[in-house]
């Protein structure tokens, strides 16, 4: 019986190291940020090491080898989503518009599978309690959602400075990590020339060389190179 015990705590003991080491050699927001496929991945990891704990034929060998073959294939998986756009699409999604303009996007919420009490709950964990403060509403990868309120609903408002108020628009990203979001390019109008025009005029000849671009209608293109630096 004490053997048991014995090999019990040595086994605990073992998974909680090996599944904490892990957990500090993966990304920070493998844990902050749980998509779809991180959830996942938490499941059959925590299954792996579950039944191997309480399997008497199992031993410590063996859940340092399953916990180290799904750490690899998770470590694989994460760069494979650095380097190829589409592949993170397939695997942690997009972000989605539901509110644009102001105006809820019903078939937005319908293919994201959101009701509009959700909606509005998610909403007043931001503290907005009216959906007429919001401008844009965009519900990220992860489940969040990031709010954008109407101009005359920011802090300070403009209605307590007796300001005019100027249309307030939403920044659209171009380039990710080297690579164009044809999407977004469409969606402003402009094609693949007018891009690499407006790259070139910050002495930037390769798309490839871009960390991130992004444009606003107010104020144009904004780039950040893979060397940190700003254009």
């Amino acid at each position: 019986m004490e053997s048991k015990f014995f090999d019990l705590t040595v086994e605990l003991t073992v998974g909680f190291l090996a599944l904490f080491a892990i957990t500090k050699f993966l990304r920070r927001t493998q844990i902050t940020q749980i998509t779809p496929f991180d959830f996942i991945s938490a499941l059959v990891l925590g299954e792996l090491v579950g039944n191997a704990i309480y399997d008497d034929d199992i031993n410590i060998t063996y859940i340092l080898y399953a916990v180290f073959i799904w750490g690899c294939l998770m470590f694989i998986i994460e760069k494979i989503t650095q380097k190829f756009r589409r592949s993170r699409k397939i695997l942690e999604g997009d972000p989605a518009i539901v509110i644009r303009d102001g105006q809820i996007d019903y078939n937005v919420l319908k293919k994201e599978k959101l009701d509009i009490n959700e909606l509005l709950g998610m909403l007043r964990q931001k503290e907005i309690f009216s959906i007429r403060e919001v401008e844009f509403a965009i519900l990220e990868s992860s489940g969040a959602i990031s709010v954008l309120k109407k101009s005359k609903y920011a802090i300070p408002t403009i209605e307590d400075l007796n300001l005019s108020q100027k249309p307030i628009y939403l920044s659209i990203n171009l380039i990710l990590d080297g690579e164009v979001i044809y999407d977004n390019l469409k969606t402003i109008g402009f094609d693949e020339q007018w891009l690499k025009n407006q790259i070139h005029n910050y002495g930037i000849e390769n798309i490839k060389d871009v960390l991130y671009a992004e444009w606003k209608q107010d104020e144009g293109i904004h780039v950040i190179l893979k060397n940190n630096k700003k254009s």
